[in-house]
């Protein structure tokens, strides 16, 4: 009877440590991803006065201050991502499909993963990312958004709703190279889902209410 006790209390420490760890290394993974402009932002941002960490092209948590601080003060809508209106205002050149592909992988974001934790919202931008990146889907980001009934969110038409800034900050951070996903091209809510078949797709990480999987 004892060495059941032992063996049943041994098995749940193992589970409770598992779920501890994926939790912390989920949702505390720094993003070490660099972005083409991250640096460039960086250094104009020290320039003006607004930042004063170390320019490594991280976007990081000081960077997203400096960019909202900055954002702020000039009268610009403040997400803590640099589109192209910030982009234009710290004299950085940034072109129209960067600056779109932002905006709408922030709407597609907030339309589909309102309510998620911040990790979860990065995660839905990863999937798209994936998605672009497989030669299974369209090249590119709005065709991998637009491709009929692949997204909810656009066949009822919320992907038409205004992203609130942590949909851009994840949008960034998916676009920097954050996968919470680790390479899913699926996702879905085990709760409402109506297609059998993608209960078939293997999961690769659950995240809030979001089953991602392959």
């Amino acid at each position: 009877m004892k060495k059941k006790i032992v063996v049943s209390l041994s098995v749940v420490c193992l589970v409770i440590a598992y779920i501890f760890i994926s939790y912390f290394f989920i949702t505390k993974k720094e993003v070490f991803a660099y972005d083409t402009h991250m640096t460039e932002i960086q250094e104009r941002l020290k320039e003006l006065g607004y930042y004063d960490g170390a320019i490594n092209g991280v976007y990081d948590d000081a960077t997203v201050v400096a960019i909202k601080n900055f954002q702020r003060d000039n009268g610009i809508y403040v997400s803590g991502a640099v589109g192209g209106v910030t982009a234009n205002a710290l004299g950085i050149y940034m072109s129209q499909q960067e600056s779109n592909d932002l905006y709408l992988l922030a709407k597609c974001i907030h339309a589909e993963a309102r309510g998620e934790p911040y990790v979860g919202k990065v995660a839905v931008g990863a999937v798209i990312l994936n998605r672009v990146a497989s030669a299974d889907f369209p090249n590119s980001i709005y065709g991998v958004i637009y491709q009929p009934w692949a997204f909810t969110a656009v066949h009822d038409g919320q992907i038409n709703l205004e992203p609130e800034a942590a949909s851009y900050q994840a949008a960034t951070d998916a676009l920097n190279g954050w996968d919470p996903s680790y390479g899913s091209l699926y996702y879905y809510n085990p709760a409402t889902a109506s297609s059998s078949w993608i209960f078939s797709r293997q999961t690769v990480v659950t995240i809030g209410k979001h089953v991602f999987a392959i």
